[in-house]
């Protein structure tokens, strides 16, 4: 019995021993490094191409060094490799915590225009759900709101209107999707919700026209009348007015085949609506680079080195 314990408790001395380089070597790895060396490193990756690697590189400086100017610059470049990798979720977590850790920053501009390009660029076609749109809308207009003479807010100010313009697009589709299905009141609200919340957007003209037949459908043949007036005034000689006018004259479309003022339920008889893009492209310039448009910046001209 006295022998068992003794090889027992040898075998255990033996184990512990045998841990103790590895566990000694796992420490051994941790090296603490300059700041510039583990900034230069990263931004090395970044210019490779090499986004995963400087996100970790990044994310180093802030762990090694996290008192350090280059600390707080290391996460807004981390939050860029992640949006440059389509790591949008991680992207704005990082994002959000450098608005709330320094919303005086003079980077914080920066911070919440490429929060609002990772919502952006999530964008999806007007036949599936666009919670992305109304989030990149609403962070887009942040920058215009909070920093209208920033570098960034006339790219945002367009990109808000493209926003606009995609869920004006949305509206329409499922108001022609109530138009199919010959469900004339509830395609009219969603076509008033385009006239009434995006006026300046291109949907307007159609959504007009959509309401003249519908109230020519009904029997109401005044608010046809007003409607297009509406239309004739704001949108003189485009076709959507043209086709309305023809309707209201004749009864019939000017364009679609066909002798019923009601052939536009089938085949939506008249201009060819505008069509909605089922991605948004890539909006950010390269490290560097130079921008895409005259209103957009480049993502890197905010450093200030």
């Amino acid at each position: 019995m006295i022998g068992n314990r003794f090889w027992l408790h040898a075998s255990l001395v033996m184990a512990f021993a045998l841990l103790l380089p590895a566990c000694s070597k796992k420490d051994d790895e941790y090296v603490e490094r300059p700041v510039e060396e583990l900034y230069n490193e990263a931004m090395d990756n970044l210019d490779k191409d090499e986004y995963v690697r400087a996100a970790k590189s990044f994310e180093e400086v802030e762990r090694q060094h996290p008192y350090s100017v280059w600390a707080t610059k290391a996460q807004l470049m981390g939050a860029y490799a992640m949006y440059e990798r389509n790591k949008y979720d991680d992207a704005i977590v990082n994002l959000d915590r450098f608005i709330q850790l320094h919303p005086g920053n003079k980077d914080a501009p920066y911070a919440y225009y490429l929060k609002g390009l990772c919502y952006y660029e999530q964008i999806a076609d007007v036949a599936r759900d666009q919670k992305m749109t109304e989030l990149a809308l609403k962070s887009l207009q942040e920058v215009v709101d909070r920093f209208p003479s920033s570098f960034y807010a006339l790219d945002a100010k367009m990109k808000v209107d493209l926003a606009r313009d995609h869920l004006a697009g949305k509206e329409m589709t499922i108001g022609r999707y109530y138009l199919r299905n010959q469900q004339p009141l509830a395609a009219l609200n969603r076509f008033r919700v385009v006239v009434e919340t995006f006026q300046t957007t291109s949907h307007v003209p159609e959504a007009l026209h959509r309401m003249v037949e519908i109230y020519l459908m009904l029997g109401l043949r005044d608010d046809a009348n007003r409607t297009a007036a509406v239309l004739g005034h704001n949108y003189p000689g485009t076709d959507w007015y043209e086709e309305s006018f023809a309707l209201l004259k004749t009864g019939k479309s000017a364009t679609a085949k066909g002798n019923g003022m009601l052939d536009w339920i089938p085949g939506f008889g008249g201009p060819k609506a505008p069509t909605e893009p089922t991605t948004v492209p890539k909006s950010a310039a390269k490290p560097g680079g130079k921008p895409k448009s005259k209103s957009e910046p480049g993502l890197f001209d905010w450093m200030k080195w």
